[in-house]
């Protein structure tokens, strides 16, 4: 009797050390593939991966983490030889290794050959079309499947939006739930940035119902893409009310606040919530700062960009590409074109974002033949250019009257870098010609090219149009903007700029009336600087500044005084038919001679002014800005909506071409 019950005992024992003694092969196994050293761990678990072929799923997991197709082959071998590719979890494993490697190919001839296909296998085939972009495929493995689970539907949706097909995401998410599938946060997370996408606020409103009532909205995934969406669609008000909802206040939840009130042009208050986030302890990342370096390139704030710098600098983010091109484009903003140099040349990678930056930066600041010859430099150091990289060097010769040179690199763009054309890159050829004279030449593109135009690049011709005083051909071209967008203000002031020019006091009339009928507003043209790390804002007839008298004052006193240096103010370009003296006081006052006043008021002599404009500097502040600038011995730095404009002893970098 007692000896009949050892031996049950004793096996129990023995059974119990062999579970333990695999459990812990098992785990070694896994921490080896983890660190990357498959062979190694083939080597001295090869027992344990033929005791359990499942184990095979450790070494093709650590293929996949370190991008290695040929062992990946040699396990694929190994795996058909020993016949366990008739388990369905092995042979899943081996195609979701080809399928994130990228071997679409090998995955689709593997998958044929399943013995045992599940829907885990449709899944991963999905997933690794959508990983190439081949949606079109994906879609067919999708219609395809017998049988399908909450995965296949989120590959798919996921898929969608991630290549902005926004509404078919959409739609697929109707038919999903309409078939009784329950979404997850990760589909919300998927749907809403659809939304975003499209800028829809209305279906983001119907899906964020949609989560409240699958109790959902807690989940920090949604509440960020819910957040996200209401930003991107307009409603910063919805978006920070989801975000200061939030249980636990992260990081990320502050970067989609500070992010949506950059996007919504909201500056001033993104740079308020990071000087907040400081304060509360959080540690600022590159989301961060990509969205805080942008607010100050367009506020032109030096200083606090300056200080921003300093921030990246210390938590070591100046290594990201991502940050230092918006440092790069930040300081060209401010107009300081010498630090944006510098960081572009102190860059650790040589990444063709960084060279866009750049060149872009020498396109803003009218310095097109600096952008050719960074472009050839690129080139010699084997980095082929993106769609971004040619868009800026266009811009760059059409903002340098490069004609040639642009129209040279425009035939180039599919012939020997293989880039398609997109609309906005016909926008700056369109820009190019016009700014050259070449209206009839200009026109002939837009309608012949292969995209649809669309109100921007009718507007470009048109303000060539009022560059060159053609203002016959201006009424036809404003009447095809205004077909696209009647609620654009510029069109209309551009075609009353023409037929001012043309003293067509009647049609000036009729335009304007015509705005009136609409409800039609002009933008205000507002200037602004940064003094003493606090910004100036001006605007023509607005008292609202504490040293608004004095710098009227002073103003008078300095067109008196350029007169005499030979200034004739240029009446001619006043929309209204009224009085010499009046047309004089409304060009006195615009909005960049009152920042320029008021800075040469508050700065010591020398000191370089900067100014920013939210619309295209007039021919009339830019002859007064020259003589301003030789006569005060200053170098008067303007950014307008359009370009840079460097004045110094009396020139202007463009050249009189803008």
């Amino acid at each position: 009797m007692g000896q009949s019950c050892v031996r049950p005992l004793r096996f129990l024992h023995l059974r119990s050390a062999n579970t333990r003694r695999f459990s812990a092969a098992a785990t070694e196994l896994s921490i080896l593939c983890s660190q990357g050293y498959v062979k190694e761990a083939f080597n001295k678990f090869s027992f344990l991966i033929w005791d359990n072929p499942s184990h095979f799923s450790y070494l093709l997991q650590a293929c996949i983490q370190e991008k290695s197709f040929s062992l990946t082959k040699q396990l694929h071998s190994l795996i058909v030889t020993s016949g366990c590719f008739r388990d369905k979890f092995v042979s899943n494993h081996l195609l979701n290794a080809y399928s994130k490697l990228g071997q679409l190919d090998i995955a689709v001839s593997l998958f044929d050959k399943l013995p045992k296909r599940n829907v885990m296998s449709f899944n991963i085939l999905i997933g690794g079309y959508v990983q190439i972009g081949d949606l079109e495929s994906a879609s067919k493995v999708f219609d395809e499947m017998g049988e399908r689970n909450l995965a296949s539907w989120n590959a798919m949706i996921t898929g969608l939006t991630q290549f902005e097909f926004n509404e078919r995401a959409l739609s697929l998410f109707t038919r999903m739930y309409g078939l009784g599938y329950l979404p997850d946060a990760f589909t919300f997370g998927s749907v809403l940035r659809g939304c975003a996408g499209l800028k829809d606020l209305n279906k983001g409103r119907q899906v964020h119902g949609c989560g409240l009532k699958l109790g959902l909205e807690g989940d920090f995934v949604v509440a960020s893409s819910l957040a996200h969406m209401y930003m991107r669609s307009g409603s910063l008000r919805e978006g920070e009310i989801v975000i200061m909802s939030m249980p636990d206040q992260t990081m990320a939840a502050w970067n989609t606040l500070i992010a949506g009130r950059a996007q919504n042009g909201c500056f001033e208050g993104a740079l308020e919530l990071y000087n907040l986030v400081k304060i509360a302890g959080f540690r600022p990342d590159k989301i961060t700062f990509v969205s805080v370096i942008s607010s100050c390139s367009e506020l032109a704030t030096i200083g606090q960009g300056q200080q921003i710098h300093s921030d990246v600098i210390k938590t070591g983010a100046i290594s990201v590409v991502a940050v230092v091109s918006s440092l790069i484009s930040m300081y060209s903003k401010c107009g300081c074109l010498d630090e944006a140099e510098k960081i572009f040349e102190e860059r650790e990678e040589a990444d063709i974002v960084l060279w866009s930056a750049m060149i872009s930066a020498y396109g803003f600041h009218g310095m097109g033949k600096n952008a050719v010859e960074l472009f050839h430099r690129m080139e010699q150091e084997g980095l082929a250019p993106n769609h971004i990289t040619l868009l800026s060097l266009l811009y760059a010769c059409s903002h340098s009257g490069m004609k040639d040179e642009g129209l040279e690199f425009f035939d180039l763009m599919v012939e020997k870098y293989n880039v398609e054309p997109q609309l906005v890159h016909y926008t700056c050829v369109v820009d190019l010609l016009g700014r050259a004279g070449c209206l009839q030449e200009a026109e002939a593109l837009i309608r012949s090219m292969p995209v649809k135009p669309d109100g921007v690049i009718w507007k470009t011709l048109l303000s060539a149009c009022k560059i060159h005083k053609n203002a016959d051909m201006a009424r036809s071209i404003a009447e095809e903007v205004l077909r696209i967008d009647p609620e654009d203000s510029a069109s209309y002031v551009l075609l009353a700029n023409v037929q001012a020019s043309a003293k067509r006091w009647k049609s000036v009339s009729e335009v304007r009336k015509s705005m009136k009928d609409r409800g039609v507003k002009k933008e205000p043209g507002i200037s602004w600087l940064e003094l003493k790390n606090q910004v100036h804002h001006f605007i023509i007839g607005d008292k609202s500044h504490p040293q608004s008298d004095e710098v009227d004052v002073y103003l008078k006193e300095l067109i008196a005084q350029l007169k005499l240096e030979g200034y004739v103010p240029d009446t001619g370009s006043v929309l209204h038919d009224m009085e010499l003296e009046e047309k004089e006081y409304n060009l006195v006052h615009h909005s960049e001679k009152l920042a320029i006043a008021f800075a040469l008021m508050n700065t010591p002599e020398g000191f370089p002014i900067r100014i920013m404009k939210n619309l295209r500097i007039c021919g009339d502040c830019h002859m007064a800005i020259k003589y301003i600038s030789q006569m005060k011995k200053r170098e008067i730095i303007v950014r307008d909506s359009s370009r840079f404009h460097h004045f110094k002893d009396g020139c202007c970098s463009c050249g009189d071409y803008w």
